[in-house]
């Protein structure tokens, strides 16, 4: 039942949800970070990383899938409690598999158990960090997103650590999935159990209302029109992730470290955004951040491409990054408006941003072999734009207290 929270209550709600966000960020970096001692340790080619990559990216799909019902069903709190286990548990496998087993199978199961456990986590938190700030009344999920963005910094620096000092996979891996497990259900134990978020069986509405509701959602114009904002944006994320450093090396004829420094100045950027801007909507609205930034992110985009000189890339790819910063957080912020519909909304919201995130890599990479990645970049500069058009669907809703602004 919900009842009205204190503020250390508040806080504490805040502070769980800010280090699940941090832990999962940890996680996947420290996967990542390891891929070319995965590769020699399981001795395959890059074929052979670009099928585990698929499994996981497979996975994460059927776990986006499977987040939806599991919040209708169970709720966010405790639907946590299941996807956070498969998270840290497949980093725990993946590092036997590769180390111990030198089993291309064994890493395979544990990468799915992570790309599953990942996608749905990642849901059902964005649910959670839309109750927590529609209860503070004030923008927080960039904020919340910056704390996914400086976890898998932390995850990649302790990664480049542990080649330095030249520590096995496995042992890497299992310090980092124990740390996932013990930071989620620690931080569990302070998420409140609320109707929002359809935690209360008692009193909240019953599984098949839940179930209606989350079909309905699917049927509304505006979850559309957010998805669109999120789609460009996730695109424009997703692909400087991807295929920066490419850009750099093979586009602009660059070192692979200038395209490291690249991808460097990109993550900083739009970290710095997110950790900024929540006071920045709260001032001037919802609706026209994501004007100004879309306008931003193309044109750093279209600066990056055309670039006749490094310097003047690199302006573009700071551009670029605090452009494509909070499409994606204000998109779920845009999608809670509604405390009825909120988790079901969130949940479609989130299905529908992160399914560019997973689907948009290899397609572009598909693209870039026909017309070259700095030409291919362009797609990215129309779905900016796409983007930034469809902003006004995040107009907060009557009532919500979140997002208007004030002039």
């Amino acid at each position: 039942m919900d009842t009205a929270l204190t503020r250390s209550q508040l806080v504490a709600w805040r502070a769980a949800i800010f280090t699940i966000f941090f832990a999962t960020g940890l996680g996947f970096a420290s996967w990542a970070s390891r891929l070319p001692a995965v590769k020699t340790a399981l001795g395959i080619d890059d074929v052979g990383i670009g099928v585990l990559l698929f499994v996981s990216g497979a996975a994460s799909i059927l776990g986006l899938s499977i987040a939806n019902v599991v919040v209708a069903r169970w709720g966010a709190r405790r639907g946590m409690i299941g996807t956070i286990l498969a998270f840290g548990l497949g980093v725990i496998v993946t590092g036997y598999g590769v180390q111990f087993a030198q089993s291309f199978t064994v890493a395979a199961v544990g990468l799915a158990l992570m790309g599953l456990g990942m996608a749905s986590t990642d849901v059902m938190m964005n649910v959670e960090a839309a109750a927590v700030e529609q209860s503070f009344g004030k923008t927080l999920m960039p904020l919340f997103h910056a704390f996914f963005s400086l976890g898998t910094v932390a995850g990649a620096g302790i990664g480049i650590a542990m080649a330095g000092w030249q520590v096995g996979v496995a042992w890497h891996l299992w310090g980092a999935g124990v740390l996932v497990l013990a930071a989620g259900f620690v931080a569990l134990v302070y998420v409140p159990s609320r109707d929002i978020v359809h935690d209360d069986e008692a009193t909240g509405p019953t599984r098949r209302e839940r179930m209606r509701e989350l079909l309905a959602v699917w049927r509304d114009p505006r979850t559309y029109a957010i998805g669109a904002i999120m789609l460009g944006m996730a695109f424009a994320e997703g692909s400087a992730n991807d295929w920066l450093t490419i850009a750099v090396v093979d586009g602009h004829d660059e070192t692979e470290a200038t395209g490291a420094i690249a991808l460097t100045v990109f993550s900083v950027a739009m970290t710095l955004f997110r950790i900024l801007g929540g006071p920045i909507v709260d001032r001037i609205g919802r609706v026209w951040a994501l004007r100004v930034l879309a306008v931003t992110a193309a044109v750093g985009l279209v600066l990056f491409i055309l670039a006749p000189s490094m310097p003047v890339a690199f302006m573009g790819i700071a551009l670029w990054g605090a452009g494509a910063s909070l499409g994606f957080p204000l998109g779920m912020s845009a999608a809670a408006d509604d405390p009825a519909k909120a988790a079901a909304s969130v949940s479609a919201a989130a299905t529908i941003g992160y399914l560019a995130f997973l689907c948009g890599p290899p397609v572009l990479g598909w693209i870039s072999e026909q017309i070259g990645i700095l030409s291919t970049l362009w797609i990215i500069v129309g779905l900016i734009v796409m983007s930034g058009l469809a902003s006004g669907a995040a107009k907060p809703l009557a009532g919500s207290k979140v997002g208007a602004g004030h002039h």
